[in-house]
């Protein structure tokens, strides 16, 4: 049985990596390409078969369909071996998929909507996904999410994608249960501040992309980069153009540490990311099963003060990303 670690206060106990559903939404703005679904729903299903105990998603992923994938995934699994559904706040129809609202009414109609994807009745954690498009003050749409959960729509609220003043404006409302901030190997700003305030305010975090969306993972090249989708997002991205060099030499860094643990480098790159004190878990996602397999060994992998240097030695040496390089 996989390990579980306390989750901020919420009460929950959760598995030090869960699923990450942002890929098997399909083409869109942001998307990865096409995917099958059949497979995304074996992919779930094989994470929950490991031991992991929740699944992130979001509305805007594939615009709803990345929820009703997961729903269609988890409708096998009984109410004890269902695992905790995270998702978050939606655009409203109609709306760019990088336009976020606050006003109290597309925030519930966003509820409604992913009960009904996901076909249940409570959601697990509902989490503001990036701070309001539409002038909405934190102090407003913090309200709102409250208000959801004292109703008992969501049974815990968080953010992400937030800073610390936006954290502390939310946290003087009601207790910020929850982060989920962008942190890797390669995008470490978020340990030199929301992390460490997450940590001393009792609020749990779960970070995503840990492998820097598949830079870190051990199998990327230039040559893969060639033959990903057209729509898919990286290609227009620069840690996968400019900067792609030195970011595949710190993947290539981390082979020594996964060969003395006996595990995939991508377990490395997630294990780097669950080493820092405040990170309670990581999202990874996957569109097959066995790319599940390839880094769930990450959910017990602890690395010790040897790795962690040898890693900050590569960071220096490469130059690949910013921000603090060791906890």
């Amino acid at each position: 049985m996989t390990s579980r670690v306390p989750f901020g206060r919420t009460g929950m106990e959760i598995t030090r990596v869960g699923f990450g559903a942002w890929a098997i939404g399909g083409a869109w703005q942001w998307g990865w390409g096409q995917v099958d679904d059949d497979e995304s729903v074996g992919a779930v299903r094989r994470a929950v078969e490991l031991g992991l105990n929740w699944v992130d998603t979001a509305p805007v992923y594939g615009w709803g369909h990345s929820e009703e994938v997961v729903r269609r995934a988890l409708e096998v699994f009984s109410d004890a071996d269902r695992p905790y559904v995270f998702t978050k706040t939606e655009p409203e129809p109609g709306d760019d998929e990088s336009y976020m609202r606050g006003d109290a009414g597309a925030l519930r109609r966003g509820v409604e909507n992913s009960l009904r994807r996901l076909g249940i009745e409570r959601i697990d954690l509902l989490q503001v996904h990036w701070p309001p498009d539409d002038g909405a003050a934190v102090e407003d749409y913090w309200t709102t999410l409250a208000a959801q959960r004292d109703e008992g729509k969501v049974a815990h609220i968080g953010v992400s994608n937030h800073d610390v003043e936006q954290l502390e404006r939310a946290e003087a409302i009601t207790h910020v249960e929850t982060l989920q901030p962008p942190f890797s190997a390669i995008e470490r700003g978020s340990a030199a501040d929301v992390i460490p305030w997450c940590h001393a305010h009792g609020t749990g975090v779960i970070v995503y992309s840990p492998m820097q969306a598949g830079l870190l993972s051990g199998s990327f090249s230039r040559e893969r980069l060639e033959t990903l989708d057209p729509t898919d997002w990286r290609r227009r991205d620069d840690d996968f153009t400019v900067n792609l060099d030195r970011n595949l030499a710190l993947a290539d860094a981390l082979r020594p540490i996964a060969d003395k643990h006996g595990v995939p480098v991508a377990a490395v790159a997630i294990a780097w990311t669950l080493a820092w004190p405040g990170v309670s878990a990581a999202i990874v996602g996957a569109r097959r099963a066995d790319q599940v397999e390839g880094w769930a060994a990450a959910a017990d992998l602890v690395l010790d003060g040897a790795d962690l240097d040898v890693v900050a030695s590569a960071i220096a040496s490469t130059g690949a990303g910013s921000g603090p390089s060791r906890p």
